[in-house]
């Protein structure tokens, strides 16, 4: 079952941009791209941990910005040459407010 829980308005985070939610299950990056489509993905990058919310996000990709690694931020599966996936999670936009499914990330918090 969902339990679906609001952390910002859709226009307090920008287009192309993102924002970090601290949850019980670690930091959650959640991106907007430029059609205002919302994806929410773990905020660590699994090459060498940085910061995704803090990359460059262009079309449905983010790229890392330490080491320049590409997410899809519908999978979360590394593009190109580079090999990993990021965590991802449900998010929706209703009535103008960003949602999280709160239960999917308790699920994936580590033990």
């Amino acid at each position: 079952m969902s339990d679906w829980m609001d952390i910002a308005a859709l226009d307090e985070v920008p287009q192309r941009g993102a924002r970090v939610v601290k949850t019980a299950g670690g930091c959650v990056a959640v991106f907007r791209t430029a059609q205002d489509e919302v994806y929410a993905l773990n905020n660590s990058c699994p090459h060498k941990g940085g910061p995704l919310s803090e990359g460059i996000v262009h079309g449905a990709s983010v790229t890392c910005p330490l080491h320049n690694w590409v997410f899809s931020l519908e999978s979360g599966e590394a593009q190109g040459a580079d090999s990993g996936r990021v965590e991802t999670y449900p998010a929706r936009v209703e009535n103008g407010r960003i949602l999280l499914d709160r239960s999917v990330i308790a699920a994936q918090a580590p033990a």
